[in-house]
């Protein structure tokens, strides 16, 4: 496992001076996507579900979930899709972003694609009024640095994980004993530190499941309160 990881990480050090500017090429205009019976547009600084495994992976896991009736919120929903489809479950979803961009983004997709969605305008839970809800899903940035743009928030956590100290300090508020947080991480990322971060604000990770794609474990942790 060691030597495949390092390898791995040298080919996308290696590929990334070329990747980086064909990404930034294709993401500079307003893009369409599509996955099941949902279509969405990606406008540029808009996080693209189709450019990135984690999206994918988190939709198909709900394929597998009830959604219909439950209180749901996806917490950093880029374009929407994840909370479009959630609707077209049935559930009755708030989406919220940091993003201005984003959020106009979920608004004129879920228009489109005839559902409704409360939108809201949020760093994390900062703007949202405290409520339980029944499912969370969070696809979070993790890379550690700070963010020196508006799109940049979907990729970067802050040099000191600080995206995730709050993350996990207000993340109590929403829950309850019944409700199901859960959220996409990947091997790439510090999964110890994050873990810990957890811990100290008295949450637990559990693995519910993990998927393999290029060669890159993506894991899907639920997270809880601590039993005392």
């Amino acid at each position: 496992m060691p030597n495949r990881f390092s390898l791995r990480q040298i080919l996308k050090r290696l590929l990334f001076p070329v990747l980086r500017p064909l990404a930034d090429w294709y993401l500079g205009r307003t893009r369409k996507f599509t996955w099941k019976n949902i279509e969405v547009t990606v406008v540029p600084g808009v996080f693209h579900p189709g450019l990135f495994i984690s999206t994918k992976i988190l939709l198909n896991f709900l394929l597998e979930q009830t959604l219909s009736g439950k209180k749901f919120l996806e917490l950093g929903a880029g374009s929407g899709i994840i909370s479009v489809f959630a609707a077209k479950q049935g559930a009755i979803v708030t989406a919220s972003d940091i993003s201005l961009a984003a959020v106009s983004n979920i608004r004129s997709n879920a228009a489109n694609n005839g559902v409704i969605i409360t939108t809201i305008h949020s760093d994390l839970f900062e703007a949202l009024p405290e409520e339980k809800f029944d499912i969370i899903v969070i696809n979070p940035p993790y890379y550690p640095r700070k963010p020196q743009s508006e799109k940049e928030y979907a990729f970067y956590c802050g040099e000191e994980f600080e995206y995730f100290e709050r993350l996990f300090k207000d993340l109590p508020g929403y829950i309850s004993s019944e409700s199901a947080t859960w959220m996409i991480l990947s091997e790439d990322c510090d999964l110890q530190r994050i873990s810990r971060i957890a811990a100290n604000n008295h949450l637990a990770m559990e693995e519910i499941f993990r998927e393999k794609q290029w060669g890159e474990w993506n894991y899907i942790f639920q997270l809880g309160r601590m039993e005392e």
